[in-house]
């Protein structure tokens, strides 16, 4: 069963006589829809059903696209405290869709929503700080809202913390931190922390040297589509032996055959 049908199912027990006739019968009819159980739902003030509804204003889906209705049904949800529509309104308010752009809204928004432990709330504020939009640029506090949402597996913050790590941002600069969060990056396919985590064991930067992991790397970085990867790896090939190219390529093939685990 759709498990949007059984919610409407479960909301129907509390809506009220009229509207429960009314769609008792259409669903004896077949003919009741997604959209108007959300809706039904979201009237009545649940916030999981609000959102879901203002996702698919924004995203058209089902339903002709209005960010300006998205808009509503987001801020419904998030007045009611609902993490995931906080995070919503505030890309709506940081983006200028279906209401005025408006970054200092935005970070409120974001606040509110990585204050609930919601990890793309805390990615985004963290990038809001690192790139001084509706705050003040504060690098510190950057990373103190990067970190947490890397500590709960976001790819773009472990890298964006790796980076940091490496640069000295807002961090001390300590190489072997980076590493770390680029590989933890890595492991989840993201080209970008492979082709850096490949930069790393080119240059020795956090880790012994090895052109053999580095080739690796820059190797599964090309084939997940990072830009530059694959010159990368040409010019650290022209330093190894015939052998050690084949090493690698098996290294990387065993890689991808394994989902990314055990690749060093």
């Amino acid at each position: 069963m759709n498990k949007w049908i059984f919610y409407l199912t479960v909301i129907l027990t509390m809506s009220s006589g009229l509207a429960k006739a009314h769609l008792d019968e259409r669903k004896a009819e077949g003919k009741y829809t997604q959209v108007e159980a959300l809706r039904l739902a979201a009237e009545q003030g649940d916030a999981t059903a609000q959102n879901k509804l203002g996702e698919m204003f924004l995203n058209g889906d089902e339903v002709t696209q209005d960010t300006q209705e998205a808009v509503k049904w987001f801020r419904l949800a998030a007045e009611h405290g609902y993490a995931l529509a906080q995070f919503n309104l505030g890309v709506s308010y940081g983006n200028g869709q279906g209401v005025t752009q408006d970054s200092q809204e935005a970070i409120k928004w974001f606040r509110s929503a990585a204050e609930q432990g919601d990890v793309k709330a805390q990615y985004y504020l963290g990038l809001s700080y690192a790139n001084g939009q509706g705050v003040s640029q504060n690098f510190e506090e950057a990373m103190k809202w990067i970190l947490l949402a890397a500590k709960q597996g976001h790819a773009q913050a472990q890298l964006k913390l790796g980076v940091s790590y490496g640069n000295g941002q807002g961090v001390a600069q300590d190489y072997q931190e980076a590493a770390k969060w680029f590989r933890l990056a890595a492991k989840q396919r993201y080209a970008k922390a492979q082709y850096y985590l490949g930069l790393s064991y080119a240059n020795g930067l956090g880790v012994i040297q090895n052109d053999v992991r580095a080739h690796m790397w820059f190797n599964l970085a090309s084939d997940n589509g990072q830009r530059d990867a694959q010159k990368n790896r040409d010019d650290v090939a022209q330093r190894m032996t015939p052998a050690q190219i084949a090493e690698a390529q098996k290294l990387a093939y065993d890689c991808k055959k394994n989902n990314y685990t055990n690749c060093d």
